[in-house]
């Protein structure tokens, strides 16, 4: 069985491609990146569907960085929605994964569950929510929440670890709120996750993110703990002194009904770190 992997050069659809030999032994995957194949080129894309003839797709390719979302929205438009549209619509006779994102939410309750209403504050966020509503239209296919993804990524910069220690690197002091929560979880586990999650063919939204709710500064704490040779410099701030664009405060995700599927408990970052302290992250 053939499946596609979108995104992979990126941190989790590199994770999923390099993982596949252990938790999907009976897949032939195809980790597709931007120079290997545009998924903006729809009749290109469509010539090699047809050509490969998946029975799974797993997509992950997207403009993340909400700066970049935010200062170009066609661009993200046509990155984060008309492209999952395009792979939506070639799959429709096939399992779909769909990679979406925890800040679909505003944050003003944390602990968001499955059946709760998105309400997205940011382009990056509009998104993926129109994204979702395609891929849903498909009995067939998932969206698969997440929040926060560490790890090593091809380009070096993908994971929020990575960002945090090319600033540590940099000499930049790093002012992080202690009032804004995320659920963060290694993207090896993440992978682990979607495999079985593939595996089981499961439809409908998930929630895949760590137990552990975390604020920026504890994640930071932690990351820094891990590299001491590059002078790490933080700083304790607050939501309360931000200017900007709108922040979600706590996107903190219930797991549970995805854990109910898996066979392993999904870990806290800090546990996970704890407990793989000669792992690359």
């Amino acid at each position: 069985m053939k499946a596609w992997v979108t995104g992979a050069g990126g941190l989790i659809g590199n994770y999923l491609v390099q993982t596949a030999r252990e938790f999907a032994p009976g897949w032939e995957v195809r980790g597709l990146t931007r120079d290997q194949l545009d998924l903006t080129d729809f009749a290109a894309v469509a010539r090699a569907f047809r050509a490969d003839a998946p029975s799974l797709v797993i997509h992950c390719a997207a403009l993340s960085k909400s700066p970049a979302c935010q200062a170009d929205p066609s661009l993200a438009r046509l990155l984060n929605v008309e492209v999952t549209t395009c792979l939506a619509e070639l799959a429709a006779d096939i399992p779909l994964i769909f990679f979406s994102t925890d800040l679909v939410f505003d944050g003003r309750k944390g602990g968001y569950t499955e059946t709760d209403a998105p309400h997205p504050l940011s382009v990056y966020a509009e998104t993926k929510v129109a994204a979702e509503a395609v891929v849903l239209r498909n009995p067939r296919h998932a969206v698969v929440r997440t929040s926060l993804n560490g790890g090593v990524s091809p380009t070096g910069d993908r994971g929020f670890n990575e960002e945090m220690r090319r600033m540590f690197r940099a000499g930049q002091e790093l002012n992080l709120f202690t009032d804004e929560f995320r659920s963060p979880l290694p993207a090896l586990v993440t992978a682990r996750a979607v495999w079985e999650l593939s595996a089981q063919k499961v439809c409908g939204i998930y929630h895949l993110a760590g137990r552990e709710k975390m604020s920026r500064w504890e994640i930071g704490c932690l990351i820094a703990a891990r590299c001491p040779e590059l002078q790490p410099r933080l700083r304790a701030g607050s939501l309360q002194e931000y200017r900007g664009a709108p922040r979600a405060p706590d996107t903190t995700l219930d797991c549970t009904k995805a854990q109910q599927q898996l066979s392993f408990p999904l870990p806290g970052l800090a546990g996970w770190l704890s407990e793989n302290p000669a792992a690359a992250f």
